[in-house]
């Protein structure tokens, strides 16, 4: 294993300080990384697939709202389809070409900035619907839905461009040895996306709190038990998200701040450890949708039944075939 091993492609640390000694933060890091995106990776790519098969099965995509978990699923696998090179990236290093470390932090930033927009849309949807029913537009007309999906994609590719423009392979000093990274060359832009990341999610965070204050007062004031289970299911999935990036943008910020500094050698090292395991918990995020999709949505849970249904079902149909082949060739023995 490769102590010498920078972590992730926006927030790195400088190894190259030789009063600062990091080895242990890295050791770290390229143990815990690599088997908590392993298990992420796997429940991600299974509970997510399994969102969009009972989305295709089972329900209406007139709907807003299914319009919004459809997105979002899309994009828990598009910010999924980065976590294998990190993993490999706290092992090895960056061992890829200059061109995929553009396209894999491009995807990162996509993944992040899509689920902030699709969150805060559905939160702001669901806030209209019941505080405001008169002012919500038709969803049933089919180029509204798609105009507000290619809207809120082309917004989180533009915020993620920069990561595609200025991010390249970097040459890493550490003990004498070199290692090489993926991220940003010019300090400059690292702090700009850090600062825009957080503006972005501080914005997000604002809107989606004033909505659900107003949400929270109009439902106490209502008898639907439909539209209850409705901004249950979308206030669990926005209170998750946000509970674990918000730890994860405070460190992030915190860190620039400590480089700008030149803070303390221990304070440097505390901020780095706080800094995986907010990470590890933020990166999570993409597989822990669907199992809320189980637990309080009634519907997603009663089409998985369903489908499990089905399935067995068909299966059986298949074995049954090749157990009556199995018993003619046994009365032919």
């Amino acid at each position: 294993m490769n102590d010498s091993v920078l972590n992730d492609t926006q927030y790195d640390t400088d190894y190259g300080d030789e009063v600062c000694e990091k080895g242990e933060v890295v050791k770290f890091g390229s143990i815990a990384v690599p088997v908590f995106f392993s298990v992420v990776i796997t429940l991600s790519l299974m509970g997510n697939i399994l969102v969009l098969v009972v989305l295709a099965l089972y329900e209406n995509l007139k709907s807003l709202t299914n319009i919004f978990i459809l997105n979002l699923a899309i994009s828990d696998l598009v910010f999924t389809a980065g976590l294998p090179f990190w993993s490999i990236y706290h092992i090895w290093g960056w061992l890829f070409s200059e061109v995929l470390c553009k396209i894999v932090t491009f995807i990162f930033f996509t993944g992040f900035y899509s689920s902030v927009l699709f969150l805060s849309t559905m939160t702001i949807y669901r806030y209209l619907v019941v505080v405001h029913p008169q002012s919500v537009l038709s969803p049933q007309r089919p180029s509204t839905r798609i105009y507000i999906s290619i809207a809120l994609w082309m917004i989180s590719i533009g915020a993620a461009i920069p990561s595609l423009l200025y991010t390249t392979i970097v040459s890493i000093p550490h003990k004498g040895q070199h290692s090489l990274g993926c991220e940003y060359e010019d300090p400059l832009w690292k702090t700009v996306s850090v600062f825009q990341q957080n503006i972005f999610f501080l914005v997000a965070l604002a809107v989606m709190a004033f909505c659900y204050v107003q949400l929270l007062w109009k439902i106490t004031r209502t008898r639907s038990h439909t539209k209850k289970r409705a901004v249950k299911l979308v206030f669990s999935i926005v209170a998750v998200f946000f509970l674990g990036w918000v730890p994860y943008n405070v460190v992030i910020f915190l860190r620039v701040s400590a480089d700008a500094s030149s803070d303390l050698c221990d304070t440097s090292i505390h901020l780095d450890y706080a800094f995986y395991v907010c990470r590890l918990v933020a990166f999570s995020h993409c597989c822990l949708n669907p199992v809320f999709y189980v637990f309080v949505g009634v519907k997603f849970r009663s089409h998985l039944k369903s489908l499990l249904k089905r399935l067995v079902t068909r299966s059986r149909a298949e074995e049954q075939p090749v157990r009556m082949i199995e018993m003619s060739r046994g009365s032919i023995f």
